[in-house]
């Protein structure tokens, strides 16, 4: 039976739970403007009720305030975090594309680029028509050259430099996944040490969830929650939950445990021009490669790593036709010329999704200068069942890449490079200098020591230019292979004497200011096929096409994702975040109730005093 006084009881829970409304209100008002704040509602439910021996049977004790939670939406959350991966990919993606983009276009005329400088210099040769033999033509002619030289120095070192900027940054943002890791695996136990004590951790589980914004961004990321019940009860639950974080599917942070990577440097370059020391991704713990090229990979790593090391696919290929145990014979599908030949000296090439190092190679090349087949030196010592399983098998170097990145970038250069540069010697060699001397190659590579590979044991041709005759060439043979953009000069000798070049095929008597070698050359700048089925002067037009169609599709992409997660924000927010007009509402309601429950006190203190003061009772 309830007391004289139970009336009291029932408006004092009435008082204390719009209180505990009243004081959620102001929290959600004073955090209004917080980064991953989420509204928090007070949840009432009547008390029980009480049994009287009465007709009436039971009577209400009132209200009780059971909970403050969070409203937060899991469907908006996954897939907020599904796009923003995506923002992450062609926001970073994009921001690079506009640098190489700008390493590659002509600038004013204070600052010529390619079309300019390739002009200029083919004016230049053009004046040699007129007065082969005069030393400062010539002279104009070498130094218009080396303008040209330097213009791929200039782009091609700044390439590096970018790889390096991509590089430095995956190491940023894998220490950036480390660390929320840490963050949320210690969050998860915190969050379990309140709730399981009967407590809402409200704050914690925002900051997680603030962490997991944060990291989708990065890779792609889902977490799940489930609850821990009593192993005895399966019924029973504890409060305690399991907390799980995956990046592309594998396992980051399990409940208060995590897994870190880790960037380790690679011992070898893949491609000629790669810089040293570009780091591949592994699981600290056990040493297992963390897999960026996987399909379903996205986010701002992954547009760091095809930057990076994006080939447009065209990695070296190619499949075995015969195996010893220290060598492998590969039939190329790719990198089938001379031209196109980007893979370092020595490295590592994969059979099979075994590793095998090897430390250099020779190539038969045609008359054409077409590879038929390659011979990799395998510092592993092969056995016969290897060696069985390998034959008919497919080879690889580099990771196959569908991404348009620097390594391509720096491999067309190379490819036009090489190309310009075997028909420019040509004529070249087929000529005498001033001095009647025969020429040598005028485009050379610098080795870093200062000398120069001159080409003299190139003895096959490309584009019609032929002797009729099939070559083996190596990874460290003074051949074609061996020019990309960093080291393309000319040659110091003509650089020192503007006589050492070739005009003509001799110049004998009155024959020097003959010409028919520079009328040749001359055919070079638009004449002649180089480059992609095109001239050498439309080398500029072919690449910037290639940035341009990439940079566009990573502008349209950002856009239209950048789109979508505004949509999505908005409609997380309309669930979960705090509207000022709404919490004003709220605080007007909830003071009337609590004013009304004052109310009830005050009549119940007016009845109670008549009750007593009057009847004795």
């Amino acid at each position: 039976m309830p007391s004289t006084f139970f009336g009291l009881n029932i408006a004092s829970s009435a008082l204390n739970a719009f209180q505990a409304a009243v004081n959620t209100t102001a929290n959600n008002i004073s955090n209004v403007q917080t980064k991953g704040y989420t509204k928090q509602v007070a949840n009432r439910q009547a008390s029980d009720a009480l049994r009287v021996y009465q007709k009436y049977g039971t009577i209400g004790t009132g209200v009780t305030t059971t909970s403050i939670t969070s409203i937060r939406s899991e469907y908006y959350d996954t897939k907020y975090w599904e796009n923003q991966s995506s923002v992450g990919m062609f926001e970073t993606k994009l921001n690079f594309l506009n640098q190489i983009e700008n390493y590659f276009q002509d600038k004013e005329s204070s600052e010529p680029g390619f079309s300019t400088i390739f002009t200029n210099m083919f004016n230049q040769l053009n004046e040699l028509t007129s007065n082969a033999g005069d030393e400062n033509v010539r002279k104009n002619f070498i130094s218009q050259a080396q303008i040209f030289t330097s213009y791929f120095h200039d782009v091609s070192n700044g390439l590096v430099k970018l790889q390096k900027d991509c590089n430095d940054q995956i190491k940023t943002l894998v220490e950036s996944i480390n660390s929320n890791a840490q963050k949320i695996a210690a969050l998860t136990k915190q969050i379990n040490s309140i709730e399981i004590q009967g407590g809402t951790a409200n704050e914690l589980r925002d900051q997680r969830a603030l962490i997991i914004d944060e990291l989708s961004k990065i890779v792609p990321v889902t977490a799940t929650e489930s609850p821990v019940t009593n192993s005895n009860y399966p019924d029973m639950y504890t409060g305690g939950t399991n907390y799980i974080v995956k990046i592309d599917g594998q396992t980051l942070v399990n409940n208060y445990e995590y897994t870190t990577l880790k960037c380790v440097s690679r011992e070898n370059q893949v491609w000629q021009t790669d810089a040293e020391g570009l780091y591949d991704i592994v699981w600290a713990d056990t040493g297992m490669n963390f897999n960026m090229n996987a399909d379903s990979m996205d986010g701002s790593l992954k547009a760091l790593f095809d930057i990076r090391d994006g080939n447009n696919e065209e990695n070296f290929q190619g499949k075995i036709t015969s195996a010893t145990s220290s060598t492998i014979t590969i039939k190329p599908s790719t990198m089938n010329t001379i031209e196109t030949m980007s893979m370092a000296s020595e490295g590592v090439i994969t059979i099979k999704n075994k590793e095998y190092y090897y430390n250099g190679f020779t190539a038969e090349v045609d008359e054409n200068g077409k590879i038929l087949s390659y011979k990799f030196e395998i510092e592993a010592n092969l056995d016969a069942n290897e060696i069985n399983n390998m034959r008919g098998g497919y080879a690889e170097i580099g990771d196959k890449i569908d991404a348009m990145g620097i390594p391509y970038y720096m491999s067309q250069m190379s490819e036009f490079l090489r190309s310009f540069s075997e028909r420019f010697n040509a004529y070249q060699k087929g000529g005498q200098d001033l001095n009647g001397d025969p020429m040598g190659a005028f485009f050379i590579a610098k080795k870093y020591d200062g000398s120069e590979y001159d080409f003299a044991d190139q003895n096959v041709g490309t584009n019609g230019v032929t002797d009729g005759t099939k070559s083996v060439i190596s990874s460290t043979s003074n051949s074609y292979y061996q020019m990309n953009a960093l080291n393309f000069n000319v040659a110091d000798a003509s650089i020192r004497d503007s006589s050492i070049f070739a005009t003509t095929a001799d110049v004998t008597g009155e024959k020097i200011d003959a010409h028919e070698i520079v009328d040749a050359m001359l055919k070079l700048q638009s004449d002649v096929k180089l480059f992609r089925g095109g001239s050498a002067k439309s080398f500029l037009q072919c690449i910037i096409s290639d940035i341009t169609i990439d940079t566009q599709e990573s502008k349209i992409f950002s856009s239209n994702f950048t789109d979508i997660a505004s949509a999505i924000t908005n409609q997380r927010l309309s669930i979960a975040g705090v509207d000022e007009d709404e919490e004003a509402l709220d605080i007007v309601k909830f003071q009337n109730a609590y004013n009304l429950a004052s109310r009830m006190v005050q009549c119940m203190s007016e009845m109670y005093d008549k009750l007593i003061n009057e009847t004795g009772v």
